[in-house]
């Protein structure tokens, strides 16, 4: 019987570090970015309720893809000519890091099919060349107020439009004014992680999330 034991307790602890191998394994499949910690995002949260955040963001500066569907091969895809864009600006001497957060899903809505894009931050003091890439645009995203929801788990296009809807009940409620056709979502950690912080991103009225 103590055999039996022994040899179970053996198989147990094999099984569990041959997990953990998979999960390091998973995890290095990701094409998109290794990311910050989110204390470190450039923003001043100003009033926190219950369903959102009201957050001031000063200018930043992004590289945006476009984004063909809400599939996650398009979405890898989108993150992988970012990457590329990176690696080639870094072989001309120019400095974008790819670690930084966060992965920003944009979405536009309107007539027809909605216009998604795929954004990447770039943080301030890094070397920005002009590269030509008919793919990817260097932008810069204006001082702007954000209304913002949290939630976890992993992220999916369902969890994205209930959380979206969910914050624009929430500052219809309060009565607050925002653009109603424009929402973005913010991810901060591989889709692969054990852990996940996502938010939503509405900006105030008047104000564009291009």
């Amino acid at each position: 019987r103590v055999y039996v034991l022994v040899v179970i307790i053996i198989l147990v602890k094999m099984a569990q570090v041959v997990f953990a191998l998979l999960a390091v394994f998973l995890v290095s499949l990701c094409t998109g970015q290794d990311f910050c910690p989110k204390e470190k995002c450039p923003h001043f949260c100003f009033c926190c309720v219950q369903d959102f955040e009201v957050r001031l963001y000063g200018a930043t500066d992004w590289i945006t893809t476009k984004l063909d569907s809400t599939r996650i091969r398009d979405y890898l895809a989108a993150n992988s000519r970012l990457k590329t864009y990176v690696k080639r600006q870094a072989e001309a001497g120019f400095e974008i890091p790819d670690d930084c957060w966060p992965v920003l899903v944009t979405v536009t809505e309107g007539e027809g099919d909605p216009k998604m894009s795929v954004s990447w931050f770039v943080p301030s003091g890094g070397k920005k060349g002009e590269i030509y890439d008919p793919l990817v645009k260097l932008e810069t995203k204006p001082e702007a107020t954000i209304y913002v929801r949290v939630f976890g788990g992993a992220p999916s296009t369902e969890t994205g439009q209930e959380n979206t809807k969910t914050l624009r009940e929430a500052l219809a409620k309060t009565g607050k004014t925002f653009d109603p056709s424009t929402h973005a979502a913010a991810t901060y950690e591989s889709y692969f992680s054990f852990t996940h912080h996502n938010e939503i991103w509405i900006s105030a009225a008047s104000q564009q999330q291009n």
